[in-house]
């Protein structure tokens, strides 16, 4: 892609500290260990990998709810790691988030109409009450739900009108980009498809960019440009959805893609199915070198001695010592 990146993640960290006592210095998690990645303008990028492998927590950093430890977080080549007061609240115009979990984001005691009025309130979005009013009923067409829902309450609704209430208040500020943090895994199946369809409908529309992060390997590729592989805080491939897909490169990503549900028997009791062994090493006390060599059936000495970093290979980022030697 030629145009310039509409996000752009600099050796990203994010550390928690846990455990600390009187005398006792701090455990360090290391939930996000030094991550860079570009996402353009008008495009879906995937974010895939285990739970608390720090999918989420990258999510979190980029709207400025998680403080970065280091690292910068450059939005159309702005960096916006430290900014506070006014352009922290110009930034949120820009930058919007939808969240997992549709009930618990949306304040129980307002109205619909008043949830998704209120960025437009905040930020001082029109001049009239009825001007806002008129934007809460144009998105509440945008994202299906009846002009009659304005006066009602969160609690009156199905998980998946909920979530379209949530996607309706982030559109509120016509952002550039959103982080979607699996905003349909706590919904039906059967309402999966409509969510996912609203969002593609919106981009197609108002050529918003997505960070989309999710467990369902299938639907991330559906939805996804491109696909980010997290383990551990670490990024080990990047790359084109169909590529990565069809022909995955580093270990880690070979054995999640073996996990993913084919609908064909046959196919199914063909395909080999990769296992790993071991538990997911603890993110306060990671493995030297490669974090995934613990439970990697490739790894060698060298694992062990120095970290891989992300490099192109066949037209993709991979961080193995695999294909050192096998660039292009």
């Amino acid at each position: 892609m030629m145009a310039e990146p509409i996000l752009e993640l600099k050796d990203l960290k994010v550390y928690f500290y846990v455990n600390g006592g009187f005398l006792k210095k701090k455990d360090e998690v290391k939930a996000v260990d030094g991550i860079s990645l570009k996402i353009y303008p008008g495009e879906t990028f995937g974010l895939v990998g285990e739970s608390g492998c720090g999918k989420s927590t990258t999510g979190r950093a980029i709207v400025k709810i998680n403080q970065p430890t280091s690292g910068q977080i450059l939005i159309d080549g702005q960096d916006i790691t430290k900014i506070h007061g006014e352009d922290l609240k110009k930034f949120r115009q820009d930058v919007q988030m939808i969240f997992q979990d549709p009930y618990a984001s949306l304040n129980p005691r307002m109205t619909v109409g008043e949830i998704i009025r209120e960025p437009m309130d905040i930020h001082g979005i029109f001049d009239t009450k009825e001007e806002r009013e008129k934007r809460v009923r144009e998105l509440l067409d945008l994202v299906g739900l009846k002009q009659d829902h304005i006066r009602r309450y969160p609690h009156e609704f199905s998980g998946g009108q909920r979530q379209r209430i949530g996607i309706a208040r982030t559109l509120a500020l016509n952002p550039k980009f959103i982080v979607c943090d699996e905003p349909i895994s706590a919904l039906d199946v059967s309402i999966q498809a409509q969510v996912i369809n609203l969002l593609e409908k919106i981009q197609a529309e108002m050529g918003i960019s997505y960070l989309f992060i999710a467990h369902d390997l299938s639907m991330v590729k559906h939805i996804s440009d491109r696909i980010g592989v997290m383990y551990l805080g670490n990024l080990v491939e990047v790359g084109n959805s169909d590529e990565v897909y069809t022909d995955p490169l580093h270990p880690y990503t070979q054995a999640l893609l073996s996990s993913v549900p084919i609908p064909d028997p046959k196919i199914a009791r063909e395909r080999q199915r990769i296992v790993l062994e071991g538990e997911l090493p603890s993110p306060i006390n990671p493995p030297s070198g490669c974090v995934f060599r613990t439970r990697c059936p490739k790894a060698t000495e060298k694992c062990a001695q120095a970290k891989p970093e992300l490099k192109e290979v066949n037209g993709r980022l991979v961080a193995c010592f695999l294909y050192e030697d096998n660039k292009e």
